[in-house]
């Protein structure tokens, strides 16, 4: 039986949450429905994501009022434009909204149910976006009604019917001039987003119902029009699968899927290139466990955005509301742990702004697949606890580039005071050179990190002098450049009558008034873990006061689901002890 819906818990930030919850789980998102009081309650939480976004970003809001540009969209779509704290950012954003607006318009029918290539996270000037898969003939055609009459309106593995008649050669041309022309569009806007990575998580090259294809991909794309792209197939179970992880007690570690199933078509694909520096033997794929296979592929994502190039990433499974906002969530999180994006925001915040826009507004249909026990979406939270460790960190690969033999990154953060400021420190010791580029408002994290040791007795020295305080302190800049931190007081802030006047009257451009500027941090492993362990219980302790998890049969034994027992232990009902 699932938890009572009592009261929310006491606390803003956790009112607020299982207010959003509770909304969640009653009724299905769509841009289009207007009116009444769950409209009300929907701006409500929309208002709340754009005040959270305004927090470390400068943005504009792309208006989907009545689902006139995506149905199962937000009615404001965000345009991450550039860091809200810095007086020159070097990562900002180059795409302008009037002509992204332009291009979404042309090109949303290239996708199924219209789920166009959507930006959602900007990291280092890299748009990471989301979609659905590619839209096949029948959809193109609008035979939309024929398909959601033979799927009744469910599952992330349905789209659109491409119908049998594609494959007639006597509409063979007159199919491709429409591929060309819709697709076109779709690789136009992937250009100007500087998407070059496009990760597919079907396991399927093309979703087959009833006998027909429903779905295309790009990696199946007969005119390889997607081949100038770097096309990565990482098949990972849909929404079905994860009734299987509620039937065992919600517990992933040895579920493993079953990859020979008919439909299983899609073999992992990842360019060597990409995989070189991960140390993970993908030929095993098929053998990881849900938690092995989760994890390995976000390493790959980390490591994607990570690279050198100025390059985008898109994540998409077919529908792109149940496995993409999985990935999309979770590296929204760890980034966020890391301090490298949304650097303002509490732990209460992020999971608010995660749960309501990267899935709630992006049409998760949370009803459905708690009504089948596809608990998807819990998995994702639950998962936290998986990725707390600082292999999963991505200022790891940032920073243990150049640090010199015999030093931890832990150690270069934990310099005493006394230390920075003695004839004998470090400093003397070591020639430290840091570039520093803002991953959030005025944060700043070190990507360039040369040290140049006097020798192995200076490093012994050092750390025995570490050893004996347990002060720690951060690494921060002596002095900020005016051009690239403004100070307190004289922080420029921009409304939205800076708008260029050329701009559409369906979008906005937000300036994050009244700016508060946080402090310098450079996060260590240490606390990575906790902040996303404190996501994680928020999580915990607001589903099950809202929500709840559907009680699997008892062991014979009679105790109660592990998951359960955690749950027991969240709210306070019994002493706590290892999560």
């Amino acid at each position: 039986m699932a938890a009572a819906r009592g009261c929310p818990p006491a606390g803003c930030g956790d009112r607020a949450l299982a207010e959003l919850l509770l909304e969640f789980s009653r009724a299905q998102y769509r841009a289009k429905d207007g009116g009444g009081a769950a409209a009300a309650k929907v701006d409500r939480i929309e208002r709340r994501c754009l005040e959270l976004f305004g927090r470390d970003y400068r943005y504009s809001v792309i208006s989907n009022a009545h689902g006139e540009v995506c149905a199962h969209y937000p009615r404001h779509i965000v345009l991450l434009e550039r860091d809200a704290g810095v007086g020159r950012d070097p990562f900002e954003s180059t795409v302008q909204v009037g002509k992204l607006q332009d291009l979404i318009n042309r090109s949303k029918m290239a996708r199924c149910r219209g789920r166009f290539v959507c930006p959602v996270i900007l990291y280092k000037g890299k748009h990471i976006c989301r979609s659905a898969t590619l839209a096949g003939w029948g959809e193109l055609y609008g035979r939309t009604g024929y398909n959601y009459i033979f799927s009744g309106g469910s599952d992330d593995a349905w789209a659109d019917a491409e119908d049998i008649s594609e494959e007639d050669s006597a509409l063979r041309n007159a199919d491709s001039q429409l591929f060309d022309k819709v697709r076109g569009h779709d690789i136009k806007l992937l250009r100007y987003l500087s998407v070059r990575y496009i990760c597919d998580l079907m396991v399927e090259n093309k979703k087959v119902k009833f006998g027909l294809n429903v779905t295309s991909s790009e990696k199946v794309d007969k005119a390889q029009r997607y081949a100038d792209f770097t096309l990565l197939s990482i098949p990972y179970p849909g929404c079905e699968f994860f009734k299987d992880y509620k039937d065992r007690d919600y517990t992933a570690e040895g579920l493993i899927f079953n990859w020979k199933q008919d439909y299983v078509d899609a073999p992992l694909s990842i360019p060597v290139s990409l995989t070189q520096s991960l140390n993970i033997d993908w030929s095993e794929y098929q053998s990881w466990d849900l938690v092995q296979q989760t994890q390995n592929y976000l390493k790959l994502l980390i490591s994607i955005i990570n690279s050198d190039d100025d390059s985008g990433l898109l994540v998409h499974c077919i529908s792109g509301w149940d496995r993409t906002p999985l990935f999309i969530s979770l590296l929204r999180l760890s980034l966020w742990a890391d301090g490298l994006i949304h650097a303002s925001l509490e732990p209460s915040e992020i999971l608010y702004l995660t749960v309501a826009y990267d899935w709630f507004l992006f049409g998760h249909m949370l009803v459905d697949r708690l009504s089948k026990g596809e608990e998807i979406f819990f998995f994702c939270f639950n998962f936290l606890k998986h990725i707390t460790s600082e292999e999963f960190s991505a200022v790891k690969s940032q920073r243990r580039k150049s640090l010199p033999p015999g030093f931890t990154l832990e150690e270069i953060c934990m310099l005493k005071q006394r230390d920075r400021g003695s004839t004998t420190s470090l400093s003397s010791d070591f020639s430290l050179g840091m570039e520093s580029s803002p991953g959030a408002a005025g944060s700043f994290t070190y990507e360039a990190v040369e040290l140049m040791p006097a020798g192995a007795q200076a490093q012994a020295a050092w750390r025995k002098s570490c050893a004996s305080s347990p002060q720690a302190v951060l690494w921060s800049r002596a002095q900020q450049s005016e051009d690239r931190l403004p100070s307190a007081g004289v922080v420029e802030v921009k409304s939205s009558s800076s708008s260029s006047s050329t701009h559409s009257d369906n979008f906005l451009r937000i300036g994050s008034s009244p700016l508060e500027v946080p402090r310098s941090r450079l996060v260590s492993a240490s606390d990575r873990e906790s902040r996303l362990e404190e996501v994680r219980s928020s999580f915990l302790a607001s589903y099950s006061r809202t929500i709840g998890l559907k009680a699997v049969p008892p062991s014979p034994s009679g105790a109660i689901g592990g998951l359960l027992e955690q749950f027991v232990r969240g709210v306070g009902l019994r002493g706590s002890s290892t999560l």
